[in-house]
């Protein structure tokens, strides 16, 4: 068991918690949750030793292991793929070293009656104990195996790991957090750049082979599955509930009920004392009963109210001008890059209204396929694009293409034409960017934010097809949900790429599914398609 005591954490004359205790237990698998600056990720770097409280401590067993998935990856470039995962075990094969270090100092030695010489045989068969229990594991076969179920080729194995993106990489760095088999996993949005199968496997994984995990995530669905406890954060306190995120949900609207109840009865009880306090006061004979009740109300605790996420994203597409009977027909389309096939013979049209998604494992072609929409890149085959299509794109990398030189205003002011322009604070208000936001430079902003604004920018003209792609990494899921529900209110045609299957559940009525060099149609909504994928 590792305990967490007091954990207090104060800096610049703010507390941002105070006195948090709770225990993690084997076989825990615990959601995080707060809104955006509760202390959620400054806990699990406390937890994980990375950075230290004000006042309170972390206990664990002293042989207990601590993973965390950091944010800056810790991958050396000169390394291929399966030697930075083989790191995991560095520790093991420096204990054989040992072993043999010492098994050499007990050959070339002959006080064998002597203290030090015993000493160095308990050093020995402590060690070799230790080895053996962990040398019965075949490391090339587990390494293989983990790296396998996060979405690695065999061919990638050999590739050094600079060659990969951060998404790649950061799967590397999980990887070797899985290998070492720790008491604890510490995650903080570990799905971000992961595709729905290798989601799937990881929350296998998780459930099935992990000790205790505690994750902050926004992936609504792998919270879901994989978690038995949720620990909210909240006005630098904690509320534990051993329910997973959906049915916490309920519970905390219990709670804040039960709480605004209390409120309004204590606030009717201080109004009615403070009335008579005012009316009787400098009357000789309640003089005693006005200085009691003005103690009792110095001395009352007020009730809180768990704070709530109030910010409204009032998120409404345009009307969409009437396009064509078939914005989108493909036939017999293909793209290869070198000898490299990524797809061939993709033969499909989309109709007016439809609203599909592309999933699959990356690499796989569904960016590339949105950018030969987008006419970014060459293909073989026909595309065509119908009558008065006019196409709203959001890309995998939107919030990286904006200017991060340019302040969060002009950003807006250098796209908007027309009517819009006088209402261009209205706007940036109505996706969380007050006053205090407008002048700053974009290049300051987090990943979020940058999400939000490059939203504004597609709202600024009546499109009637929208292609996104991922439009969710980086969202809370609030925004998500504020996001979903603006889609669904949109009268145009969509294509969707997302690996979020919350996101997607009854927001697209048909998938095209890319794997084996193939783009596959499979009629219905992306729990049926999940369904018929099952083994």
């Amino acid at each position: 068991m590792i305990s967490v005591d007091g954990l207090t954490v104060e800096f610049g004359g703010t507390t941002l918690f105070k006195d948090i205790s709770f225990a993690i237990n084997d076989k825990d698998r615990i959601a995080l949750m707060g809104k955006n600056g509760a202390g959620k990720s400054t806990l699990l770097k406390i937890i994980a030793g990375n950075k230290t409280p004000t006042r309170g401590k972390v206990t664990a067993p002293r042989d207990a292991v601590i993973a965390y998935l950091p944010q800056h990856l810790l991958t050396v470039d000169s390394r291929t793929v399966f030697e930075e995962a083989g790191q995991a075990f560095a520790e093991t094969r420096g204990m054989e070293y040992e072993i043999s270090e010492l098994n050499q100092q007990l050959s070339t030695r002959d006080d064998y009656e002597s203290d030090s010489y015993y000493e160095l045989i308990e050093k020995v068969s402590s060690l070799s104990e230790k080895y053996y229990s962990m040398a019965e594991t075949n490391f090339d076969a587990e390494i293989e195996k983990i790296l396998l179920g996060l979405g690695f080729l065999r061919e990638d194995f050999s590739r050094p790991t600079g060659e990969f993106s951060g998404g790649w990489r950061m799967r590397i760095e999980l990887a070797k957090i899985l290998l070492r088999k720790p008491d604890l996993i510490l995650l903080d949005e570990p799905t971000n750049h992961m595709d729905i199968e290798s989601i799937q496997w990881f929350e296998n994984f998780l459930i099935n082979s992990a000790k205790a995990v505690i994750v902050i995530s926004h992936d609504r669905a792998f919270v879901d599955n994989i978690t038995t406890r949720t620990i909210e954060l909240t006005l630098g306190r904690i509320y534990d509930y051993k329910v997973n995120y959906s049915t916490y949900l309920g519970l905390r609207m219990e709670r804040r009920q039960q709480q605004q109840k209390q409120f309004d009865e204590q606030q009717k009880f201080i109004a009615e004392n403070k009335d008579f306090i005012e009316r009787f006061r400098g009357t000789f004979s309640k003089t005693n009963q006005v200085q009691s009740r003005v103690k009792m109300l110095e001395k009352m605790t007020l009730v809180e109210i768990d704070e709530e996420d109030t910010s409204a994203l009032r998120l409404r597409f345009p009307p969409s001008p009437r396009s064509g009977s078939y914005p989108v027909i493909l036939e017999s389309v293909s793209k290869t890059y070198s000898n490299h096939v990524v797809f061939s013979d993709a033969s499909f049209s989309i109709q007016r209204g439809e609203r599909v998604a592309f999933v699959g494992k990356n690499g796989e072609g569904k960016s590339t396929l949105v950018k030969i929409l987008m006419g970014q890149t060459s293909y073989d085959g026909k595309v065509t694009i119908g009558h008065n299509t006019m196409i709203g794109y959001f890309a995998q990398n939107e919030a990286s293409l904006l200017n991060g030189e340019i302040t969060v205003f002009e950003t807006i002011d250098d796209v908007a034409k027309g009517d819009i322009r006088a209402r261009i604070k209205d706007l940036l208000g109505a996706f969380m960017f007050g006053g205090d936001d407008w002048n700053k430079k974009v290049k300051v902003l987090s990943g979020g934010e940058c999400t939000r604004l490059a939203m504004i920018k597609l709202l600024l003209e009546p499109v009637n097809l929208l292609i996104l792609d991922e439009p969710t990494n980086h969202l809370d899921m609030r925004t998500k949900d504020i996001l979903k529900n603006a889609l669904m209110n949109y009268d145009g045609t969509m294509i969707l790429v997302s690996h979020d299957r919350d996101f997607l559940h009854g927001l697209v009525s048909k998938i095209y599914s890319f794997g084996n060099k193939r783009v596959k149609e499979h009629p219905g909504d992306i729990h049926s398609y999940l369904v018929m994928k099952e083994p």
